[in-house]
């Protein structure tokens, strides 16, 4: 009897055992698959991470690129026009500015240019329009002798609008000739800004 219930005994606990182990192997299998499963997403979103990183990565240093590529250009760009500015203010812009605020200087041009523009006929006149800061000066000169020989046929103005040198008309015309500092500026530096920049820059 105590044989038989030993027998039974053992062969519940192999059986519990055998299906024990079943199920544990099964269990483990599946956590084996699902392991894998798991490895295997991760794996693969981790590769799109890593792509879409390098992509991100590529178009920031194309863009990097392309901005300091623009920046390098804009700034080369105005150092240029500084220093043509630079150049221009010494070699145009303060010698025509101190040429036109001689009174001596802008009275002979004054007179050059209306002698040469200086209409025959009584019934047209000219007009000149002076800056305001030299009326004293420019009234001085046409009140003497040679000045009001100049100014016949002539009407004189002045404008605060004219800092430096004159403008001239025909009265009535509507259009005037611009003897001032900025016109003369603009077409010294026509000539001398391309050989400047060629100088400079060999452009």
């Amino acid at each position: 009897m105590q044989d038989k219930l030993q027998q039974l005994t053992d062969k519940l606990y192999n059986e519990g055992l055998a299906k024990g182990k079943e199920e544990a192997e099964r269990l483990l299998s599946n956590a084996k698959s699902e392991a894998e499963k798991i490895i295997a997403n991760a794996k693969e979103e981790s590769e799109k991470m890593i792509a879409q990183a390098e992509k991100e990565c590529a178009n920031l240093k194309s863009k990097a690129e392309g901005d300091i590529k623009t920046a390098s250009f804009q700034a080369l760009s105005q150092i240029k026009q500084d220093i043509e500015e630079a150049i221009k203010a010494k070699t145009v812009t303060a010698p025509v500015s101190e040429a036109l605020s001689s009174n001596e200087f802008l009275q002979s041009l004054i007179k050059s240019v209306v002698e040469a523009f200086k209409p025959s006929s009584q019934a047209t006149s000219l007009e000149v329009i002076l800056p305001e800061q030299k009326r004293k000066e420019m009234e001085a000169f046409f009140s003497n002798a040679a000045g009001k020989a100049l100014s016949e046929g002539v009407n004189i103005s002045f404008s605060k609008d004219v800092a430096n040198g004159f403008k001239v008309s025909q009265k009535g015309s509507g259009y005037f000739i611009d003897f001032t500092d900025n016109s003369f500026e603009k077409i010294i530096s026509q000539y001398i800004r391309p050989k400047t920049r060629k100088l400079l820059f060999g452009e």
